[in-house]
């Protein structure tokens, strides 16, 4: 007889104990040398004016992880600027935004561990409120549209976007609770005392969620079941519509932020609830009981009104003082009725509004043509954001959204003058929440991404050795290792070929020394090669300006897929990988620019006149993955190789240049993507020309960072000496 199939409800127990031991471990490795950290890619500086060059104060903050010379030089010119010893006595009111790219796990993770070297403290206990909109509609398909110049592409989503954007999983429901709940634990660690948490979910999982929030946060802290209106419905053919989600709103302790919203009347219902005119001031208002039985005390007492005595048999809402007192300030507001007695007036232009429940059917929706609309799929409204950051935070609160999707919860908290972090799994997510901030002009913030990430995917697969690693994506390559006890497992060669084929480490970026490295292998090892293949991981930035210096036609540098590590799950896996012939290794995608021009100019200053150096930046060609890389249709793959082959330029989705590198933390001091029709009028393609006025210096390090529609990234760097 089969095995019969356990039901989530016998499941949940499971579940529940597997999240807290994966999030016992995580908190417990906080503390240790190898801890996860967040790398800081970019200080973007938002500018989307015709010069796309920043012009507010640039942030002075401190060099990121990587300590070399030239960062620690910085670093003493910061403290010496700040006045402060070191970086771990940096003031504490030195906060930038972020924006986080990678898995939120992780990323929670950096955030609780913190990195004093970098200047980011731990900010366990410091978010004073989260929203999260995980993903939770089981059909979900969340194709990337792209728009080209010859049309549309749907990029699908990689293996691990799928894992972030879908609960289509191995074991559905279960896979998701497992996802969810380790991660619910982390942000309770984040946030404070006075913090307040709300999951946006829906009726697919929504109640087992809730389940594990009453375990995690206590059943105490349950705010509220918000109903949020979603749609006007689909009018089904059959069976109801489901227009609605439900948002779980949760406090960390009863001493929460909480600032009483209200909900604005229509004038049809201001009409209604305030039917008169004052005829004096001509202002609408309504009338109220002064005398009431719940004040029996002061029952049989007189009060003296606009010189009229009264003695009420019920009680008064006022005392003497009061009457007299409110007279003073509005001598019309009391309304006498036909009987004679008193009554005081509301008015409607002190009416703060309808207090606010928890069914939200208010909030206007996002329709295709709304001006808020940036066509994502799980796009939400800023007047919901917005309802919920005044509710549940201060100006001083910072504020995560560790789904962060469009982008809405870091958009609104930048209009309320609330911190905010955001993250994402998806590429094209965080494109499109950098865009947006730009669009808004927001202040300077990071864009950080997972410091070392296939370096922790790699510690939690089985594979115990770089080497046996190695050896696996070897022969997926179609290579064979070498059986020589002295042959480094991590190099092989292909059969009937005299071509080398070098692995490099998942821990560390493939440039020029990795590079070099390889080179003398097919030189020298077991009498030369003619060819050598690299495969790599991560990358320097100027990976691809190295591969041209170096202007070798027996070399050939690939790309193992970012996505390889997870769906390698056991040394077994690669067998049916190999069966299947999909895991591609793909070329480089790199930038070049045409020689930097630099001339000297005077520009007038309030001081006077001041020499300046123009420098001038030219894109000159962008080469992309392989198409047959991309999680593209065929159909799609011919659109993109005619762009290609004829356009390469309009795949850039947005390019920035730091004209003055110092080799640790990108600025972006210039920059232009599509869309920014402030810069010219081609919604489809980037300019490919900046003009820049910078402070005179003798030598400067230029880098350029473009970043394709497709969400990859490649840079150059150029060094200029007057």
């Amino acid at each position: 007889m089969p095995e019969q199939k356990q039901s989530l409800i016998e499941l949940l127990p499971k579940i529940v104990a597997e999240g807290k031991r994966e999030a016992e471990q995580i908190l417990e490795k906080l503390a240790q040398p190898t801890r996860i950290t967040l790398q800081t890619n970019e200080l973007v500086l938002p500018a989307k004016d015709i010069s796309g060059l920043w012009k507010g104060k640039t942030p002075q903050i401190p060099n990121s992880v990587g300590h070399s010379e030239s960062a620690l030089a910085g670093e003493e010119s910061l403290h010496r600027e700040l006045g402060v010893s070191s970086i771990t006595s940096l003031p504490q009111n030195l906060w930038l935004n972020r924006l986080i790219y990678g898995d939120n796990l992780l990323a929670m993770q950096a955030l609780l561990a913190g990195d004093e070297k970098s200047g980011l403290p731990s900010l366990r206990g410091k978010i004073d409120l989260m929203y999260n909109d995980p993903p939770f509609d089981s059909k979900a398909d969340y194709r990337t549209k792209v728009t080209l110049p010859n049309g549309d592409v749907e990029q699908k989503p990689t293996v691990i976007e799928q894992f972030a954007y879908s609960d289509t999983w191995k074991d559905g429901t279960a896979s998701y609770l497992k996802m969810i709940y380790p991660r619910l634990v982390l942000m309770r660690e984040l946030l404070s005392d006075q913090g307040s948490i709300y999951i946006h979910i829906d009726w697919h999982v929504g109640h087992y969620v809730k389940v594990m929030m009453d375990e995690i946060f206590g059943k105490e802290n349950f705010q509220a079941d918000i109903v949020f209106k979603r749609t006007g419905g689909h009018h089904l053919a059959r069976g109801l519509d489901v227009m609605t989600d439900s948002i779980y709103y949760y406090t960390k302790t009863s001493s929460c932020i909480y600032n009483q919203q209200y909900q604005d009347l229509s004038d049809e219902e201001l009409d209604e609830k305030f039917p008169y005119t004052e005829k004096e001031t001509g202002r609408r208002y309504t009338h109220e009981k002064l005398e009431q039985s719940s004040n029996s005390y002061s029952k049989g007492q007189i009060r003296i009104i606009n010189g009229k005595t009264v003695t009420s048999d019920l009680g008064w809402r006022w005392t003497q003082e009061t009457f007299d007192q409110r007279i003073k300030e509005n001598p019309y507001i009391i309304f006498w009725t036909d009987n004679g007695r008193p009554r005081y007036k509301r008015y409607s232009d002190e009416y703060d509004g309808r207090k606010i429940g928890n069914l939200w059917d208010d909030i206007k929706l996002i329709s295709s043509n709304s001006y808020e609309a940036i066509g994502y799929a799980t796009q939400k409204p800023e007047d919901l954001l917005k309802r919920i950051i005044c509710q549940s935070s201060n100006q001083d609160s910072i504020v995560a959204d560790f789904f962060g999707g469009a982008g809405t919860t870091g958009a609104v908290a930048e209009k309320l003058g609330r911190k905010w972090i955001m993250g994402d799994l998806g590429k094209p997510a965080c494109m499109i929440m950098r865009k947006r901030l730009i669009d808004q002009n927001a202040q300077p913030f990071f864009y950080h991404s997972i410091g070392d990430y296939q370096k922790e995917q790699f510690s939690k697969s089985e594979f115990k050795t770089i080497g046996s690693l190695a050896q696996v994506v070897l022969q997926l390559y179609g290579a064979m290792p070498f059986t020589q006890k002295d042959a480094p497992p991590n190099v092989g060669y292909i059969k009937n070929s005299r071509t080398l084929v070098v692995v490099d480490s998942p821990n560390k970026l493939t440039g020029f020394n990795t590079i070099k490295k390889a080179q003398q292998w097919r030189a020298q090892f077991m009498g030369g090669w003619q060819k050598v293949i690299v495969l790599g991981w991560n990358f320097e930035t100027n990976i691809g300006q190295v591969i041209s210096s170096l202007n070798d036609e027996n070399l050939e540098v690939l790309v193992i897929p970012a996505d390889l590590l997870d769906r390698l799950k056991t040394k077994t896996s690669y067998q049916q990988l190999i069966k299947s012939g999909k895991i591609r290794f793909s070329s480089l995608q790199y930038l070049t620019i045409k020689p930097i021009q630099v001339k000297s100019i005077k520009v007038k200053v309030e001081s006077g006149i001041e020499e300046k150096d123009q420098i001038t930046i030219k894109l000159d060609n962008y080469v992309l993955l392989s198409p047959d890389a991309l999680p593209l249709s065929e159909a799609d793959k011919e659109k993109l190789q005619k762009i290609v082959a004829n356009e390469p330029l309009a795949l850039i989705e947005y390019w920035s240049v730091d004209p003055d590198y110092d080799g640790e933390v990108f600025r972006s001091r210039w920059q232009d993507y599509r869309e920014n029709t402030e810069n010219d009028a081609d919604p489809l393609r980037v300019v490919t020309e900046a003009v820049i006025e910078v402070p005179k210096k003798e030598r400067r390090k230029v880098c350029v960072k473009a970043v394709d529609v497709f969400g990859f990234e490649s840079a150059v760097i150029e060094l200029i000496e007057n």
